[in-house]
């Protein structure tokens, strides 16, 4: 039987998921399935449910983790040269969590074959595109 993520939620306790960085408002977690190596979660400290709900002072708090986290896996692995950021708010987007979450996906040369429209490629069709002119 699969253990459900949401009861308890996952995120409420942050000593399950994991602390690489912490504020008063959010933390950091590597994630434990990664979509690319050193992919981190920066999750808000209070039970929210998506990206829409925080505060401003949560997001800033968020903003400030990011950064850090930025950092730290540039200099943690020379070979990341690109970031993916982003959330899903809601089950039809993907949210699988119902606890809000920003994905701080690293990225590397040649890791995708085309990597042309990057977050785009939720709707897959949608990723590869031509510019009108």
């Amino acid at each position: 039987m699969v253990k459900d993520p949401n009861n308890p939620c996952l995120f409420c306790n942050s000593e399950t998921s994991g602390i690489a960085h912490e504020n008063e408002l959010a933390y950091a977690s590597y994630d434990t399935y990664p979509v690319s190596n050193l992919h981190c979660l920066i999750i808000p400290k209070r039970h929210l449910s998506d990206y829409f709900d925080l505060t401003n002072e949560e997001l800033l708090a968020c903003n400030d983790l990011i950064k850090i986290i930025k950092k730290e896996i540039t200099e943690k692995d020379k070979t990341v040269k690109a970031f993916n950021i982003g959330t899903n708010a809601g089950k039809i987007s993907g949210q699988s969590i119902m606890h809000c979450h920003i994905h701080i996906i690293p990225r590397r040369d040649g890791d995708v074959e085309n990597p042309q429209g990057g977050v785009r490629s939720v709707i897959p069709k949608n990723q590869h595109y031509k510019r009108k002119i």
